[in-house]
């Protein structure tokens, strides 16, 4: 559609509103482009800050219209004659491959519908990925989390799976380029430190690691989506707890400290966090796609779309940031350069087309990690007690749930998606939900062992009696962000279940209750969650915890608690998920995750600082998948205190017949 409907266009004429209609056409593209949250049809701001009854409806028709018009993305496998189309591309443009990353130019793990071009391109689904095309052959390379996905949404013959880190894209490119051959790749979506690394496998074929002036992919999608435009609104310091002046004053002060002038934000929720705004261009995910450059004189250079930022919101951020449109960031890292400022960026998110940029203009390049990623990771005081508020709200929400659960699937006639459906209206039943924090995960039987499963009418199962159901979920609310997963036996448990269960529960508890000296890191933790399945020859493919945003990325660095090493040491207000888990491939899935925050902990002769963690999740653990022998006196006192705590925050805010479920649910082993 290139123009706007008569019919909106006509109730903004009486309103004394009139637009042009190709301008308002193609905002409304891109309000389109966006997605949908739960918390109504903010976006008509972008059109007009008081529409009313009349003219929403008008522009909710509108946009249902625009959004319905197909991209081309839900289709797995992708046709193979978008692979032959990409291939087309090289002779044109003097290339011998390509690389497609699952990444945007800003690197994170949810990226806008017109920059899924690994999904459009495979049909591969997942939140982390790559695939590489040559003339002859291609390849995708996951984590382990996608392992069994990518087999069933990939065309495998087209694409070789591959897993990393076992499987590394270097060492396939150094393998399979042709000597002399010129390997292709978008500036905007490789880092710098991934342009390094790729440019060394290449090297060692013979070849070279060229950039492409526009990318191929968006040569052949003729469907693609704009960029999204979703209003970026205010976040008071009611939920914040600290004024952006004073956030962009502290953290000016750690670019200082590193030597530099000047930081490069590419990260949208660093943005966000900074100057306490908040946004809806990516699923899941409040924050507005967007690059800042902030001085050392705290004042912040805001490279974003015009169209998202409402006039109130432009007033709220006031004099000390200036709104400039995307386009000029590059301009404006030459002067930069030019002027002999001191840049920091940080090399492993930072898009290389950035430093190409800075380079140009002989810039000195300080190579430092994001300064606002450790100061957002540790939440203050307010941030937690908001959080503490989500977590209670969230709980009663899977509470009812649970119960509702308990009752719905003893028919044999429960779905997937009927299930997570209900968790998702009893979360917007609170008047508080802002959006899902994710996709919610919602696994019976086989496809519970799916790590990062999304039920489809193509996929979803029935809870089977003698089964095991694995629901992973999150909502956001203005106060803070949840996630939490529970394993549900549906009727009986096998032996082997109780054992499987038990012993993740243990590993849970084990994180759960760890005191650790300042200065420990989580991949140090890790063990203590695997320990008691490494005694039995088990383990799981994943991390067992990843940091949680304030109202903002549900997976959050700098931190985590994983096998792979970290330099991050955990500190207080640092929020963090506690999640072991154990799959059996084609049988079952089980994972117990709850959020935990770093806190001081008071120890009786202690040498040296120590922290500990405060769960903050409030819901019941199955005790009917537990193998109660297995446990530890010390264990089932953990189990038992929690669910109390449970029983005695959750209990008054539910329903009678869900409370009197809950009494049984959380009762003392």
């Amino acid at each position: 559609m290139s123009s706007a409907p008569d019919d909106v266009l006509q109730i903004l004429r009486r309103r004394g509103r009139a637009a042009d209609p190709s301008t308002l056409a193609s905002l409304m593209r891109g309000v389109a482009a966006a997605p949908e949250g739960l918390a109504g049809p903010e976006w008509t701001e972008l059109i007009t800050p008081d529409a009313d009854a009349e003219l929403t409806n008008a522009l909710i028709n509108w946009r249902a219209e625009l959004a319905a018009s197909g991209d081309g993305l839900d289709v797995a496998p992708a046709p193979p004659e978008r692979l032959a189309a990409l291939r087309a591309e090289f002779e044109r443009r003097g290339i011998h491959g390509f690389v497609v990353p699952r990444a945007d130019e800003h690197q994170g793990e949810y990226v806008p519908r017109g920059s899924q071009r690994l999904a459009w391109l495979t049909g591969f689904r997942g939140s982390a990925g790559l695939a590489i095309v040559l003339a002859d052959r291609a390849a995708i390379f996951i984590d382990g989390r996608y392992t069994l996905a990518v087999r069933s949404q990939v065309d495998t013959a087209a694409f070789s799976p591959h897993q990393v880190p076992e499987e590394s894209a270097e060492a396939w490119i150094a393998a399979n380029l042709p000597k002399g051959g010129r390997l292709g790749f978008d500036p905007w979506l490789l880092t710098v430190d991934g342009h390094e690394r790729f440019t060394r496998a290449c090297q060692r074929a013979g070849g070279s690691f060229v950039a492409v002036e526009s990318n191929p992919v968006d040569a052949i999608w003729r469907d693609r989506p704009p960029p999204p435009l979703a209003p970026v609104l205010p976040h008071p310091v009611e939920f914040a707890g600290e004024t952006s002046e004073a956030k962009r004053t502290r953290v000016a002060e750690i670019v200082s400290a590193k030597g530099a002038d000047v930081a490069l934000i590419t990260a949208p929720d660093s943005i966000a966090w900074l100057l306490n705004v908040r946004g809806g261009d990516v699923p899941r995910t409040p924050f507005a796609l967007s690059f800042a450059l902030l001085h050392s004189d705290a004042h912040v250079d805001l490279y974003i779309d015009r169209r998202k930022v409402p006039d109130r919101t432009a007033a709220w951020l006031g004099n000390a940031v200036t709104l400039a449109p995307s386009e000029e960031l590059g301009v404006a890292l030459e002067t930069l350069g030019q002027t002999g400022k001191r840049i920091l960026i940080e090399s492993s998110t930072a898009p290389h087309w950035a430093a190409t940029r800075l380079q140009a203009a002989n810039a000195t390049i300080v190579r430092e990690a994001d300064p606002v990623a450790l100061p957002k990771a540790c939440k203050n005081a307010v941030e937690l007690d908001g959080i503490r508020a989500a977590h209670h709200r969230d709980g009663g929400a899977v509470s009812r749930f649970l119960a509702w659960l308990a009752h719905e699937s003893t028919s044999g006639k429960l779905h997937e998606i009927e299930a997570s459906d209900r968790l998702q209206a009893l979360r917007q039943k609170t008047g508080k939900l802002r959006d899902l924090s994710f996709d919610t995960i919602s696994g019976a039987g086989p496809n519970g062992a799916i790590v990062h499963y999304h039920a489809s009418a193509a996929t979803e199962r029935v809870l089977q009696p003698g089964s095991l159901y694995l629901v992973d979920s999150g909502g956001q609310y203005r106060d803070g962000t949840t996630d939490i997963t529970r394993t549900v036996a549906i009727g009986t448990p096998t032996p082997e279940m109780r054992d499987r269960f038990t012993r993740v529960l243990k590993g849970h508890i084990a994180l759960a209750t760890a005191r650790f000296p300042a200065g420990t890191t989580g991949s140090q933790l890790d063990a203590l969650a695997r320990y008691h399945l490494w005694q039995a020859g088990l383990d799981y493919d994943h991390g067992t915890g990843h940091g949680v945003g304030a109202y903002l990325s549900v997976h959050e660095g700098p931190h985590r608690i994983s096998k792979m090493a970290s330099t991050v040491a955990l500190l207080p207000g640092m929020i963090v998920s506690n999640e072991p888990g154990y799959y059996k491939t084609g049988a079952y899935g089980i994972r117990i995750e709850n959020l935990v925050a770093v806190r001081e902990a008071a120890i009786d002769g202690a040498d040296r600082r120590y922290y500990e963690f405060e769960t903050l999740t409030l819901a019941p653990i199955d005790l009917a998948c537990i193998e109660a022998g297995l446990l530890t006196d010390a264990e089932r006192q953990w189990l038992n205190d929690y669910h109390r705590r449970v029983r005695e925050a959750v209990g008054p805010e539910v329903d009678e017949a869900t409370r009197g479920w809950l009494a049984e649910a959380t009762r003392a082993l």
